[in-house]
């Protein structure tokens, strides 16, 4: 009798997440949510599905390192315009479509994402498993102060509280004890690792370009208390004197760190800080990636930064993860997969894949404790690993591109066990 908790998995050429040689007509064996047996020679079980690969790639879920899910509309409107259950009910189909496309894991790095992850996680609503670092923390006048009336005071004050604190956007802390407060905060919410604010931002109400926020002192206020619950910092951070201040402080991956200097990046390659890069994001025209008004110069100067700074931390060997950025609307959300042909001309197709998988999950394994997905690895094809697997038309380590027509190229979508799409057997 056919155990119904099995799948088969026949005649499939299989890039593990790791290394770039393909192991040719294998066959991969899943029980539950777990890959069970991988052989070149047959698997003789009685599996409730068989699904014969018909020689496709077997990849990895693909996982994004720097998502917004929630961030669907225009901030300002999502904060305090938007009535209760907009951003949710968007952020569920952005989930889906995500899921669509490949992504089954994406780190998200701020917003309040907890209550999609729990909702997912229980098989409510299709989507990625979700590392979630909820509220940004966000000096007064930083990237995270989005109330451009100045109305509200900071949470740690008496008044009236910011609806960006409410509905669990950003907390605003000064000095070492609100900051403290604040990253306890966050944590108690159930965030994996935290988001900070420490640079000058393109979209930001108060803070121009060049702007330095947060002192040393106060960032390793932050990662102190992170240390504390066995997780870790990430920081947007753009400006090089910002970068080197999270460094110094202990935070493990920059956000962005377009005009980072050598010096800097000789710091992270050091320190085995993560450079967490967004090719897309500034690879196209300012119209297209949601720029206006004074947001569109600033956005070319970044622009400009980016191109100098992946090239010099290719060079040095600095480690690179695969994100996108991506927010403001759901049809931003949907260009996800156009990262891989923008990262096409700084690396090959197989250290784009292993950036999508195996590394972004190494970058993901700093959480320690607060990794809600422990069973299994993440990124790889092992036996043992999460049954988070894609079936590819064609092979993405010759051509990338195969992978930004989701639509047409992914034959089977499965994450933790569940198939979520299959344009083979149906």
């Amino acid at each position: 009798m056919a155990d119904e908790s099995t799948i088969l998995i026949k005649n499939v050429n299989i890039f593990d997440g790791v290394n770039e040689e393909l192991t040719q007509n294998a066959n991969v064996l899943i029980v539950d949510n777990l890959i069970k047996t991988i052989s070149t020679q047959d698997i003789t079980y009685d599996a409730a599905q068989v699904i014969n690969g018909d020689g496709r790639t077997m990849v990895p879920g693909l996982s994004d390192a720097h998502t917004h899910i929630m961030w669907t509309d225009d901030i300002e409107h999502l904060i305090y315009g938007a009535p209760e259950g907009w951003s949710g009910t968007l952020a569920a189909v952005n989930a889906g479509e995500m899921l669509q496309r490949g992504f089954t894991t994406i780190r998200d790095n701020g917003g309040p994402a907890f209550g999609l992850k729990q909702a997912i996680d229980e098989n409510i609503i299709p989507g990625p498993r979700i590392l979630p670092a909820g509220a940004f923390i966000s000096q007064t006048s930083g990237h995270g102060d989005y109330d451009k009336r100045m109305f509200y005071l900071s949470p740690h004050f008496t008044g009236q509280i910011d609806k960006a604190y409410i509905r669990g956007w950003a907390i605003i802390a000064d000095g070492v004890p609100e900051v403290q407060k604040a990253t306890r905060d966050v944590l108690r919410s159930g965030a994996t690792h935290l988001k900070i604010f420490g640079s000058g931002s393109i979209t930001g109400a108060h803070d121009p370009l060049d702007v330095v926020e947060y002192t040393y002192e106060e960032l390793q206020a932050i990662v102190t208390e992170a240390d504390k619950w066995g997780t870790y910092a990430a920081i947007h951070a753009y400006s090089d004197e910002g970068i080197q201040n999270a460094i110094k402080a202990g935070v493990k991956s920059i956000e962005h760190g377009l005009f980072a200097s050598e010096e800097t990046m000789k710091m992270m390659k050091k320190n085995d800080v993560w450079f967490s890069t967004q090719f897309l994001a500034f690879s196209v025209s300012p119209e297209t990636a949601g720029m206006t008004g004074d947001a569109v110069p600033k956005y070319l100067q970044a622009q400009q930064g980016a191109q100098h700074g992946y090239e010099r931390a290719k060079k040095m060997g600095v480690k690179m993860t695969f994100g996108t950025d991506i927010l403001g609307s759901l049809t931003l959300h949907r260009m996800q997969n156009r990262e891989f042909v923008a990262r096409s001309k700084y690396f090959t197709p197989y250290e784009i894949l292993k950036q999508a998988t195996s590394l972004n999950a190494e970058l993901f394994e700093l959480s320690g404790e607060r990794h809600p997905y422990k069973e299994g690895k993440l990124g790889v094809i092992q036996e043992g690993a999460y049954a988070d697997l894609l079936l590819v038309n064609g092979n993405p380590l010759e051509d990338i591109s195969i992978l930004a027509l989701p639509e047409t190229n992914l034959a089977l979508v499965m994450k933790d066990g569940v198939i979520y799409k299959d344009a083979i057997t149906k």
